[in-house]
């Protein structure tokens, strides 16, 4: 799990001036396992649920991100993530995840050292 502590302030700064607030409901399915992996999110309020085939393996709240790794890895989304309760985060498009792991070596170290944890 990637959690925004595990970054430096500078990029901190970053993702907070490139992220989009958004609200996001209860009960809303905010990624869908097997499907493509189009953005990412630093939950800033409320609780989401992640399901692993239907069924619940993890809940993530403040501080979280979620969805960077499929990102990563240019691979499908592995599970299905669905808030619990009503979520604000910050919604990161796969540009500017792109984007950051080009221009903020922080950011990419950070990324890619959960990547190669997630695979051990």
């Amino acid at each position: 799990m990637t959690r925004v502590t595990d970054f430096d302030a500078k990029t901190i700064e970053k993702l907070a001036g490139v992220g989009r607030p958004v609200n996001i409901p209860e009960r809303w399915a905010v990624m869908i396992e097997n499907t493509p992996a189009d953005k990412a999110y630093i939950i800033l309020e409320g609780t989401v649920e992640i399901r692993r085939h239907q069924e619940s393996i993890a809940e993530l709240g403040a501080g979280d991100v979620i969805g960077e790794m499929a990102l990563v890895n240019g691979k499908l989304r592995n599970a299905t993530v669905v808030a619990k309760t009503p979520v604000k985060a910050l919604h990161l498009t796969d540009s500017d995840v792109a984007e950051l792991l080009e221009h903020d070596p922080n950011f990419a170290e950070k990324l890619q050292k959960k990547a190669t944890e997630r695979l051990d």
